[in-house]
């Protein structure tokens, strides 16, 4: 299994930043892609951001030169920088972990990131 905490969502006005982290432990793999995705009221949930244990990302279209996704291997941590936030970035943001050679995924609780003045 593999744990996820996830942390820094919140409450922000347009326009506004916020940088969420999530850090995973237990039967951690090299092998890995970590990331974000969301899920607003009413919608399915959507990628917004991945990155590889070798640092390769992949964005929504919706979120390219806002969001910015980083990691530290070392620490098993992923970040999502958010930048320039909007109204339609309102949902919660579920950290994943996935281990690539089992085809496995696990979840975070999710964070609520709220986009409001």
């Amino acid at each position: 299994q593999v744990q996820l905490v996830e942390s820094g969502g919140g409450l922000v006005q347009p326009g506004g930043s916020l940088r969420p982290s999530c850090a995973a432990s237990g039967s951690i793999v090299s092998l890995n892609v970590m990331g974000w995705y969301r899920q607003a009221p009413g919608k399915q949930r959507e990628l917004v951001a991945t990155m590889t244990n070798g640092g390769s990302s992949n964005y929504a279209d919706s979120v390219k030169g806002r969001f910015t996704i980083s990691r530290d291997n070392a620490k098993n941590t992923v970040y999502l920088q958010m930048n320039s936030l909007k109204p339609e970035d309102t949902a919660v943001y579920y950290c994943h972990y996935k281990k690539v050679v089992l085809r496995i995924m696990y979840w975070g609780q999710g964070t609520q990131v709220t986009v409001s003045s």
